[in-house]
């Protein structure tokens, strides 16, 4: 939304969704979204779902030539897709067909891909399945998590789609439908996948980390007490899936393939720690298991 307000556009209704428990008092805290648009005195709609006829009214009323969606997390109704001279456009985080759905950046990282990208496509009825507009690819660093690739695409996300606008506001912008080969699903990530599973390789579970990051988190059980996993790599080292390979100062844990050598790591109630800090209040006993 500031790229929209840089570049001068009118934004004459934002969209996000109703304000949120959050901290530790778990008061309705307003998005992201919502504190921008009010800091810039921008009208601001939070409905629970857009399914009741006055709630897509209230959306149609403003009379918007284009519907700018990114990550809004609620289905836009068929009325609404076809509102305004260029109609409902969504900036999504993969390179399509590849990844569709909610998780685009956590199963790009989880899959080992080497690149992902930004896809302005115009919408329709199905997931994800509509036209493309503009698409724009970036490499997946070596070090890269959910977190530090949101950003940058979000950032890449913002210039395409002014220049995605304008292109159509000039006519030279051409909707090219998506190729059927190569459709993936990026599926809501649930609970039980952040959970470390040590029977994987090394490469899978570094990946997790990655992914999980900064949020939820991946974790696991370190005789009995929950752990979260911040950081960590993958080592030549071999062990039994869970067990400690190495110690002295250093937490390598065997994998289904290879180890993981963990270097950043959280218990419950506790703050982040690098390795050391952890070892120097926390003492291993002999055969201690992540499980």
């Amino acid at each position: 939304m500031a790229g929209l307000v840089a570049a001068g556009h009118d934004i004459v209704l934002v969209l996000t969704q109703p304000d949120r428990p959050s901290g530790r008092g778990m008061r309705a805290a307003p998005s992201p979204v919502k504190r921008f648009a009010s800091a810039h005195g921008i009208e601001v709609f939070q409905p629970s779902g857009l399914k009741a006829p006055e709630q897509v009214e209230r959306v149609r009323a403003a009379r918007a030539d284009a519907l700018v969606v990114a990550a809004y997390g609620l289905i836009v109704p068929p009325a609404l897709l076809s509102a305004g001279r260029f109609g409902a456009i969504n900036i999504h985080a993969s390179l399509l067909p590849r990844w569709r759905g909610a998780a685009p950046i956590q199963r790009a990282l989880l899959a080992g891909d080497a690149r992902t990208g930004i896809s302005i496509m115009q919408m329709d009825p199905g997931l994800d399945t509509g036209p493309v507009l503009a698409q724009r690819a970036v490499e997946i660093d070596r070090d890269d998590d959910a977190g530090t690739l949101h950003d940058r695409l979000a950032e890449l996300g913002a210039t395409m789609i002014v220049e995605a606008l304008a292109a159509l506001a000039a006519g030279g912008l051409r909707a090219v439908p998506q190729s059927e080969e190569g459709v993936t699903y990026a599926r809501k990530i649930e609970k039980a996948e952040t959970r470390l599973d040590w029977s994987r390789s090394a490469l899978e579970l570094e990946r997790a980390v990655r992914a999980f990051r900064p949020a939820p988190g991946a974790w696991c059980t370190l005789e009995g007490e929950p752990i979260k996993i911040w950081r960590a790599r993958p080592v030549e080292a071999v062990g039994a899936p869970g067990a400690l390979v190495q110690q002295e100062g250093r937490l390598v844990v065997g994998c289904g393939a290879g180890a993981l050598a963990i270097e950043e790591l959280q218990r419950a109630g506790g703050k982040r720690l690098a390795v050391s800090e952890f070892l120097r209040g926390r003492a291993l006993a002999p055969g201690a298991r992540f499980t």
